[in-house]
C-alpha cells in the first residue's frame, strides 16, 4: 500500500515538474522574443536609412555632403553640405547641456543627499511630470513665453532662434539626468559616506570627493543619455528654432536642425524619389550614426569607470 502511495506521488511530482518545465520554457521563448523584436526593429530602421541613403549617395558623393557648408536642396541651386544642419543641432544641444548638466546633477545630489523624505515624496513625482510633458507642448512654450522673455532682455532677437529653443531642450532633459543621476548616487554604500564622516568630513566634503566620484560612471552615462536625447529632439527644434539652414554659433540666429528639416521634407510637398526626398535619409543615417555613437561611448564609460562594491 505504501509502495502504491510512493509511486502515485513520484508520478504526480514528474507531472507537475513536466507542466513547471513546459511554462518555464514558454515563458523563456516569450521573453527570448521580446528581446529579438528590439534587435530587429534597430536593424530593420539602420537597413531601411542605408537602403535609401545609397539612392541619394549616388546622386550626390559622401565627400561633397560632408565637407561642403551650404544646404539648399530645394533651391534650383542645389547644394547637400551637412554641415549648416549638423552645426544647428551641435549649437542647441551645447546649449541645452550647458542647462541640463548643473541643474540635473544638483538636483539629483539635492535629492539623494539632503532632501528630507517629506521633500523627496514631492521633488520626485515633479520631475516624472516634467518629463511626461509633450515635446510639442514644450516647443510652444519656447516660442510663447521663453522666447518673448528674451527678446526683453535682447531686443534684436528673432522670433525663431537657437537660444529659447536649446533652454527649452535643456529643461526637458533634465529629469533625464536627475533621476539617472540620483539612482547612481543612491547606489553607493553608505558605508563609504559614513566612514568619510568618521574621519571628520564635513557634509559637502563627503559629497564632493566621496559619493560623487562613487557615482561618476552612472554621471557620465546620464549626461550622454541626455544629449543623445537632445540632439534626436524635433518637435522644440522645428517649432523655435527656425528652418533656415545656416551655419553659424551665434545663438541668437535661426537655425535648422537634422530632425526639424526631416519634418519638413516630410510634410508631403516632396515628390517621391527626387533628391529632395532621398536626402531626408542621409540625414536620418548621419543623426543615426551620432546618437548610436554616443549610446556606445555611454555603455564604455559605464564598464570604463563602474565601481564594483
Amino acid at each position: 500500500m505504501n509502495g502504491a502511495s510512493n509511486i502515485a506521488s513520484r508520478n504526480i511530482d514528474l507531472a507537475v515538474k513536466a507542466r513547471r518545465g513546459f511554462g518555464e520554457r514558454i515563458i523563456r521563448f516569450v521573453l527570448a522574443g521580446c528581446a529579438l523584436v528590439s534587435v530587429l526593429v534597430t536593424v530593420a530602421i539602420a537597413a531601411t536609412l542605408i537602403y535609401e541613403s545609397v539612392g541619394f549617395f549616388r546622386d550626390v558623393s559622401v565627400l561633397r555632403f560632408l565637407t561642403e557648408s551650404q544646404w539648399t536642396p530645394q533651391f534650383v541651386d542645389k547644394q547637400f553640405g551637412i554641415w549648416p544642419l549638423l552645426s544647428g543641432t551641435l549649437l542647441v544641444t551645447l546649449i541645452a547641456a550647458l542647462v541640463a548638466m548643473p541643474i540635473g546633477l544638483f538636483s539629483a545630489i539635492y535629492i539623494a543627499e539632503y532632501a528630507g523624505d517629506r521633500i523627496r515624496r514631492v521633488l520626485k513625482p515633479g520631475l516624472e511630470v516634467l518629463a511626461g510633458v509633450p515635446t510639442v507642448v514644450y516647443g510652444w512654450f519656447a516660442l510663447t513665453f521663453v522666447t518673448p522673455v528674451l527678446q526683453s532682455i535682447f531686443p534684436s532677437l528673432g522670433v525663431y532662434n537657437a537660444l529659447s529653443a536649446g533652454l527649452v531642450v535643456g529643461i526637458m532633459i533634465i529629469p533625464m539626468v536627475a533621476s539617472i543621476s540620483e539612482d547612481a548616487i543612491r547606489a553607493v554604500p553608505r558605508a563609504l559616506a559614513e566612514g568619510g564622516y568618521a574621519l571628520g568630513g564635513t557634509k559637502i566634503e563627503v559629497v564632493s570627493t566621496i559619493v560623487v566620484p562613487g557615482a561618476l560612471s552612472g554621471i557620465v552615462a546620464s549626461f550622454i543619455l541626455a544629449l543623445s536625447r537632445a540632439i534626436g529632439e524635433t518637435m522644440i527644434v522645428t517649432l523655435a528654432a527656425g528652418a533656415t539652414p545656416n551655419l553659424t554659433i551665434n545663438p541668437a540666429e535661426s537655425i535648422q536642425t537634422m530632425t526639424a528639416f526631416i519634418v519638413q521634407v516630410s510634410l508631403g510637398d516632396t515628390p517621391h524619389g527626387t533628391i529632395v526626398y532621398k536626402s531626408i535619409f542621409a540625414v536620418g543615417l548621419t543623426l543615426f550614426l551620432i546618437t548610436l555613437g554616443m549610446n556606445l561611448l555611454a555603455n564604455v564609460i559605464i564598464r570604463r569607470y563602474k565601481e564594483s562594491y
